[in-house]
């Protein structure tokens, strides 16, 4: 039925990973069948400053191929964008698990990666992320990890497609680790700096999309020179991600104490 997979948000959020829907997912997209398993794909655009550039494409479609491409977006720094909640044009003609009607049947991921050799080992927290909402989707389903396939691996005449450019046998044992609760859990986010700020006198907390309102968002805005509403909104993240590629740190949008220091470091307070 349209709309199936309004799941997706909740059942990803619920394994630790960030999440942002794209306005009118949940009306987005075809009639969807029974979900059989995922197909992974890499999104082969070439811009690398930028964490999802390939987003506007996978939700609207391109000259050949109407949208929605894919039900989810995987940007650089691990968050997924939720594009829709129905039938996605990601998969084409091809075969895994005995099925063959690949739109219908799996849920469709888009990885920001080139695929070429310089966009090459992927981001480790992007990675990371992709294994995990892997495992949480097939944990839902009931599913085991070998209903993942790459899309290289589904598609029909078989070399017809490159992506992505991962080891997939590799990729789907990470999975069943995660899925057995044999991997290592991953690495958190202090809540708080582990020692007070000389600059400000007291710990500061760990701050991202949606906190709670108050002085420590007021701070942050001041910093980064963006409206000051007291607000993590979207134009903080995208702020806040900008600041962090300066920095060549991994542009998560959460501020935590190493994204603080760094804010310490280059940017005189007001």
């Amino acid at each position: 039925m349209v709309g199936a997979l309004t799941w997706l948000p909740k059942v990803l959020e619920d394994a630790g990973l960030k999440v942002a829907t794209v306005d009118g997912w949940e009306a987005r997209g075809g009639e969807m069948g029974s979900v059989r398993g995922v197909i992974c794909h890499h999104t082969a655009n070439p811009r690398r400053d930028l964490n999802m550039p390939s987003l506007n494409v996978l939700r609207d479609g391109r000259s050949d191929l109407p949208g929605p491409l894919a039900q989810l977006g995987l940007g650089r720094d691990g968050t997924y964008y939720v594009i829709a909640a129905g039938r996605c044009n990601h998969a084409g003609s091809g075969l895994w698990n005995g099925v063959s009607r690949g739109n219908s049947h799996f849920i469709g991921i888009e990885a920001e990666n080139s695929g070429r050799d310089d966009d090459f080992p992927w981001p480790l927290v992007q990675l990371e992320a992709y294994q995990r909402g892997v495992a949480a989707i097939l944990r839902h389903l009931n599913l085991d990890a070998e209903c993942c396939a790459g899309h290289k691996e589904y598609a029909l005449p078989l070399g017809r497609k490159p992506d992505p450019s991962l080891d997939m046998p590799g990729f789907r044992a990470a999975v069943a680790r995660i899925l057995t609760g044999d991997a290592p859990p991953p690495p958190l986010i202090p809540a708080f700096e582990p020692t007070p700020s000389p600059k400000v006198g007291s710990p500061r907390p760990t701050l991202r999309r949606g906190s709670p309102e108050g002085q420590w968002i007021r701070e942050l805005q001041m910093l980064l020179g963006v409206a000051v509403d007291e607000i993590f909104g979207g134009k903080t993240e995208a702020a806040v991600r900008a600041f962090q590629r300066s920095q060549h740190i991994v542009p998560d949008g959460i501020v935590g104490p190493k994204t603080w220091a760094k804010l310490d470091a280059v940017i005189a307070r007001p």
